[in-house]
């Protein structure tokens, strides 16, 4: 595709509504940053790779270089480097993507994509009063967007706002059914604790995503993620394959075949798998998995050196304007940390994102600080949805425990062994242990 073609395909899907990168909204993307996107909205046309997002953004600077009072070039500019952070899991595109919509909006204040573009950075800082706000005006100026309203149910998922966030995501899928519709959807099942619907939801996220590579992948290991939560190893497995036969490399795909390897006993290939990942995309979330299992491996030397990286990964996620306190907590309460500095830290990322995420996150540092009478009301709210989630029910198992009620806090650990009984390489050992 030729250049001037290429910019006037982005303009078209740019028009439409901002490229939206959810602030953890998604299994296993709640990392800090929140790299890994739903991909039903694209800039490029189907199939195209980070290559021509480079060649875009080079041919958007060029194009503002003729017209610097270009709004329109520069939200699709700001745009496109949202794309690259996808991409690459490059922070630092952050802020030159708010430089850029920033612009578009002092040349037309009333410019839709670049307000909405600005709410799905908001998103992707992890700063989701100020991306519901945005939202909520790209609203209305875009009334008859559908992707605004994943814009603004994923500001209300991650606030605890769960029956405005699931009226949000029905509206979107009735006002234009998409990738990103039908997997908000899944995920709101999910949440409820109806993880065959979800997956139901995800196959026509799956349908809708059949001309576009990349949303193919994702879609696959997200689908793959469900039958993960509920012990369905082989069919997890089998979607992360498919995953990389669509894209091959693809990290997301590697880093989750790294765990289902893990589960089979193969420590050394799910080391491996991981790396590649890593290798591929330095996401937090892969250096702590590959710490764990180094750990598991017998190797803590190695073990020790990726969870050192988890403070250099948080510090360039700083820099870049990315709040990481929930995911800071939860490591430092899982590996480091178990005083009172954690739970201060973990009670402002509660206080910032009240969801069931940030309750189970308090709770947990509460816990591991000995402070388990505190961490319990914690721990009751993060399971009020009725989701089936192994790692929540896990630690109100162990805070049961914890507290004295052995009988009540070894029927969840059970549940949660029930449910995945590799549901997590550091911990579900320790389930398996205390229950003998």
């Amino acid at each position: 595709m030729t250049r001037p073609r290429l910019i006037a395909a982005v303009t078209v899907a740019a028009l439409a509504a901002a490229v939206t990168l959810l602030g953890g909204a998604f299994r296993g993307a709640s990392s800090p940053g929140a790299l890994a996107a739903v991909p039903g909205t694209r800039l490029l046309e189907p199939g195209a790779g980070s290559t021509d997002t480079a060649a875009l953004v080079a041919g958007l600077q060029q194009r503002l270089q003729a017209d610097p009072y270009d709004a329109q070039g520069y939200a699709l500019l700001g745009l496109a480097y949202q794309q690259r952070a996808r991409e690459t899991g490059d922070p630092s595109w952050y802020p030159r993507s708010g430089r850029a919509l920033r612009r578009a909006l002092r040349l037309a204040p009333g410019n839709a994509a670049a307000t909405g573009g600005l709410g799905s950075l908001a998103l992707a800082r992890h700063r989701f009063r100020e991306a519901l706000q945005l939202g909520r005006r790209s609203l209305r100026l875009s009334p008859a967007s559908a992707r605004v309203y994943g814009v603004i149910g994923d500001a209300e998922l991650e606030l605890g706002r769960y029956d405005d966030a699931f009226r949000a995501f029905d509206t979107m899928a009735r006002l234009k059914p998409s990738v990103g519709a039908y997997a908000r959807i899944s995920y709101a099942r999910e949440l409820r604790g109806r993880p065959h619907d979800a997956i139901v939801a995800m196959q026509l996220a799956l349908e809708a995503a059949a001309d576009q590579p990349e949303a193919t992948a994702w879609t696959r290991v997200q689908l793959g993620k469900v039958y993960w939560s509920i012990g369905h190893v082989g069919d997890a497995a089998g979607q992360y394959r498919a995953a990389l036969a669509t894209l091959p490399g693809y990290p997301f795909a590697l880093a989750a075949l790294g765990q289902v390897e893990a589960a089979r006993g193969r420590l050394a290939r799910a080391i491996a798998l991981e790396r590649q990942a890593i290798d591929a995309m330095p996401l937090p979330q892969f250096v702590s998995e590959l710490g764990d299992l180094y750990r598991a491996a017998g190797q803590p030397a190695q073990a020790k050196r990726q969870y050192a990286l988890m403070a250099v990964i948080q510090r360039l996620l700083a820099a870049n304007g990315v709040r990481t306190d929930l995911e800071g907590a939860l490591f430092e309460a899982d590996h480091r940390a178990h005083g009172r500095e954690v739970v201060a830290l973990a009670r402002r990322a509660r206080a910032a994102r009240p969801s069931i995420d940030g309750d189970d996150t308090l709770a947990w540092a509460l816990a591991r600080a000995g402070r388990c009478s505190d961490a319990l009301p914690y721990s009751r709210q993060a399971l009020r949805l009725g989701t089936l989630d192994a790692l929540k029910l896990f630690h109100r198992g162990m805070i049961e425990r914890c507290l004295g009620d052995m009988l009540t806090g070894n029927a969840y650990l059970r549940r949660a062994l029930s449910l995945n009984e590799h549901f997590s390489t550091r911990w579900a050992p320790v389930a398996r242990k205390a229950l003998r």
